[in-house]
């Protein structure tokens, strides 16, 4: 029986243990908040240990990501030369193109050897399989862009992008997702995009996605799915399989990179279970990075890192933002949800269940370009980037749905049901609650000691163990900083070098980051969720300066 994956139109069963799911990871998170609290005032002892336990945990895995972080740094440097093309061409006939490259040198640089013996493993495991892909000349890109308030000056360079692939382009379609509750400007600003490209690809069309549609919410994988039903039709129409067609849901103002295109065909040539992946990109927000506050800067600069470190792991790898699929997947599953404001990870979920665990995310190491949220002034950039993290939180809406099916699945293995769910659970409530301990509440023991844990051997060393721990922990901020500015994009100030100690320094705000921007919005979405407050969508302010 296939799995409702929605909240909506339950039984009274599954409607019950999804409202206890929904309040599980809120009702978690403030029981460690508040709890931490009251030992520190009446049992501060036993909140000191506590506390130098999680400060331990932590440094750990601030350790672990960093490594793992440099690792796909690398990573992503090693690949940033890659002719993909040639690749992709030399994978149409690939004995006597394995033959070649088997025998072929690749210079002494430590990063071309590399990147060879990745490719010849890569192309090895596509032969094991004898899952060989279509052709490349029969491999179509469908590009889905929705649009509600997005203008011209935010579309065009997304197109432009697109038009500056080295993949050919009379095989992409580009579709305007636009809602038609959009301004009359935006809906103009469309059709002259569509009227300037449409003989420039395979096809540019927009779809209109009506205002008001029964069952739905007003979340873009409604306005997603739309244009994906009638890019649907579109295929049929020219004959043209599903199999065949690889599907990138971008937000407006995503810019790739000009092999982006070459990069994500050829990982879907590759991978022999091409039909049941879905393909991640690492997104940065260099759009219009030197254009907002320094804060903003470095809380994207932070979700660009921590995806660079869930690349290095993709057997926990879940799609996030602008990313790509097989068609086919997507129409298999029935397209996105349509009552759900998490449409880029909740497709994941979606697709994993519908294949009972029999789907992943490949990671792809290289980049794509976004906006930061931003506004006219600090104090309105500051909300509107606090809402687009609380959006992100917003993610939690995932978890009862996922627990549902896990629990009613018979065919997904028990340990996958258990690491998932652990994963996902964990990482919401260590959203909600590390920022917190780490720059208030970890203190309080110490605030609140009483004369007799005052002269105990802990009362003396945990300073001492906090002061070692965050050594450690500066350590790797440093790593960070050095990392974030070779990844910051050139700017045409006229001393960008003192942009760049100023943009280390902004460092320094990461304690306040991790609890207004990080945590609390966190707290914020699991609270909602808990209180069946639920959160309806926002579309993220974008500027830039002309």
């Amino acid at each position: 029986m296939k799995f409702h994956f929605s909240k909506e139109n339950l039984k009274p069963r599954p409607a019950r243990l999804q409202r206890f799911l929904e309040i599980l990871p809120g009702a978690s998170s403030w029981s460690v908040l508040l709890g931490l609290i009251l030992l520190s005032i009446f049992l501060p002892f036993i909140a000191a240990i506590l506390i130098v336990a999680f400060y331990l945990s932590w440094i750990m895995r601030i350790l672990y990501s960093t490594i793992f972080l440099v690792l796909s740094y690398l990573m992503l440097n090693i690949e940033t030369n890659t002719d993909w093309m040639n690749r992709i061409h030399g994978i149409d006939n690939l004995t006597s193109y394995l033959k070649d490259n088997s025998s072929k040198k690749f210079g002494r640089h430590w990063r071309q050897c590399l990147s060879h013996k990745i490719h010849l493993r890569q192309l090895n495991e596509l032969k094991t399989n004898l899952l060989l892909p279509p052709a490349s000349k029969n491999i179509y890109h469908l590009v889905l862009f929705p649009v509600i308030k997005e203008g011209r000056d935010i579309l065009e360079p997304a197109i432009e992008a697109i038009r500056c692939q080295g993949f050919p382009l009379k095989q992409m379609v580009i579709v305007f997702a636009l809602e038609e509750r959009a301004l009359p400007p935006i809906q103009n600003a469309v059709q002259e995009l569509e009227n300037k490209y449409k003989n420039v690809f395979f096809a540019c069309v927009t779809v209109v996605h009506p205002a008001i549609v029964p069952g739905e919410a007003r979340v873009k994988g409604a306005n997603a799915t739309c244009a994906a039903r009638q890019a649907a039709v579109f295929f049929q129409s020219h004959h043209i399989p599903f199999e065949n067609v690889i599907i990138s849901c971008f937000d407006a103002d995503t810019v790739v990179s000009t092999s982006y295109f070459a990069c994500l065909t050829y990982h879907f040539m590759v991978c022999p279970h091409r039909l049941r992946a879905s393909f991640q990109p690492i997104p940065v927000y260099h759009n219009n990075i030197w254009q907002v506050p320094g804060f903003a800067r470095v809380v994207e600069t932070g979700s660009s890192f921590y995806l660079l470190i869930e690349a290095t792991n993709p057997e926990k790898l879940v799609t996030f933002s602008s990313h790509s699929m097989s068609f086919k997947a997507l129409v298999d599953v029935d397209y996105w949800p349509v009552d759900m404001i998490s449409d880029d990870s909740a497709i994941f979920w979606k697709a994993y269940i519908h294949y009972d665990g029999q789907y992943q995310v490949i990671p792809m190491y290289v980049t794509l370009s976004m906006d930061v949220a931003s506004a006219d002034n600090w104090w309105q950039t500051a909300k509107s980037v606090y809402k687009q993290k609380q959006r992100w939180a917003w993610g939690v809406e995932n978890f009862p749905i996922v627990m549902r099916a896990f629990l009613e699945s018979k065919k997904i293995p028990l340990y996958e049901k258990l690491r998932l769910g652990f994963k996902l659970f964990e990482g919401h409530l260590s959203w909600a609650t590390s920022g917190f301990i780490l720059s208030i509440i970890g203190w309080l023991p110490v605030i609140f000691a009483r004369r007799e844990f005052a002269s105990s051997v802990v009362y003396y060393n945990v300073p001492d163990i906090a002061n070692t721990i965050f050594a450690l922990g500066f350590i790797a901020i440093c790593i960070t900083i050095i990392l974030s500015l070779s990844l910051l994009p050139k700017t045409k100030i006229r001393y960008r070098w003192l942009f760049k100690i100023g943009h280390a320094f902004e460092w320094l705000m990461v304690p306040f980051i991790l609890v207004l921007f990080s945590a609390l919005p966190a707290l914020h979405a699991q609270t909602r969720l808990m209180l069946g407050k639920y959160l309806e969508f926002w579309v993220t302010d974008k500027h830039r300066a002309k």
